[in-house]
């Protein structure tokens, strides 16, 4: 089994409330004269009291284009993966030239040299380690990452394995784009980033166990959730459907890895669930039968930070093992969904 050593999150200085935010991107998508109270009742919706942003508020009025825009994700980025990833290291009392294999996710910018290549001399990764980039997979990518950071751990029992995840979304949001999905997402995304270090089943470490993951992909759904390519950057593509795609599919998914390992939904005591939304969440609650507030820390999250995309799910999981008490080899869940349309569960033993 994989354990999870260390956790940490990083999220950028420049902290707005959502009355703060709803203002300037209303005027930066719509202009002066647009439409105040639509703006204010889809930012309401989100449920988003605060976010941190990567740039100052008025600075984003004043971007150019993709050229710069992706620029300054790079430097920030790179800044941001680096503060996470060094921090993982510290929680987990492991150096980082221990560190054999990195994999690094992002959805909102792009690099070549990808960004933990970028990272590895800042922290002081080994010239020869292993390095694993991915892209496009968006919000499910935390989940993911642990799954592949897993599945690598598994033939290398005696390594160290790192997972870096930054999201500037902010730096996506679109000028001058009336459309409801960047008007959803201008309310919804916020900037983080998120690093877990990983070791094989050969080292012992204190953490939350790898169990088991899942990897699902949902035929003919392609265009309800991801990003476009266009002059003015990397544009959101997010679709009214995402709710009910959650609904059909991913409380089955969820009851069926559990019951492999004879559990049920009651059974799992930590939930670590990607905000994706009000509606998703209520959607999840709704389908696994949860009772009580078992998704306290993903409302928490969604309400103070936003939707980091792939970074969420390691901020929750951070705050759980900060904030929660759980039994030696209590079962946890962490569950994600994202472009594909897909979803990944990922199976834990604290």
């Amino acid at each position: 089994m994989t354990t999870l050593a260390g956790v940490h999150a990083a999220l950028p200085p420049h902290r707005y409330s959502q009355a703060e935010l709803t203002s300037t991107f209303t005027d930066m998508c719509l202009g002066r004269d647009g439409n105040q109270a639509l703006v204010a009742r889809l930012h309401a919706n989100a449920k988003v009291s605060s976010r941190h942003l990567v740039l100052p508020l008025e600075r984003y009025a004043t971007l150019t284009g993709f050229k710069e825009s992706n620029d300054l994700f790079i430097a920030h980025a790179v800044q941001l993966g680096a503060e996470a990833l060094s921090g993982a290291l510290d929680r987990a009392g492991i150096g980082a030239a221990e560190v054999d294999v990195v994999f690094s996710t992002t959805v909102t910018g792009i690099a070549v040299p990808s960004i933990e290549a970028r990272i590895a001399q800042i922290v002081g990764l080994r010239p020869d380690v292993k390095r694993v980039p991915l892209f496009g997979l968006g919000c499910v990518a935390g989940a993911a990452g642990i799954a592949r950071l897993h599945d690598y751990l598994i033939g290398h029992p005696n390594d160290v394995g790192a997972l870096i995840s930054v999201e500037l979304c902010s730096l996506t949001v679109q000028r001058d784009d009336r459309s409801v999905a960047n008007l959803v997402a201008s309310g919804l995304f916020g900037d983080g980033a998120g690093a877990v270090v990983g070791v094989g089943a050969n080292r012992p470490e204190p953490g939350p166990r790898v169990i088991d993951s899942r990897s699902r992909l949902y035929p003919d759904t392609e265009r309800a959730l991801g990003m476009d390519a266009v002059a003015g950057g990397l544009k959101i593509v997010l679709e009214a459907q995402v709710p009910t795609l959650v609904k059909q599919h991913v409380g089955a998914d969820v009851r069926s890895l559990l019951a492999e390992h004879s559990l049920q939904a009651d059974d799992v005591v930590g939930w670590v669930a990607h905000p994706g939304g009000p509606k998703v969440i209520e959607v999840i609650e709704a389908e696994l039968g949860l009772s009580g507030d078992p998704l306290e820390l993903t409302w928490r999250s969604l309400d103070r930070v936003g939707n980091l995309s792939s970074s969420s799910v390691l901020h929750i999981l951070r705050d759980t093992l900060d904030e929660r008490t759980l039994a030696p080899g209590a079962p946890g869940m962490m569950m994600a969904v994202g472009p594909g349309f897909c979803s990944e569960l990922v199976l834990l033993e604290w």
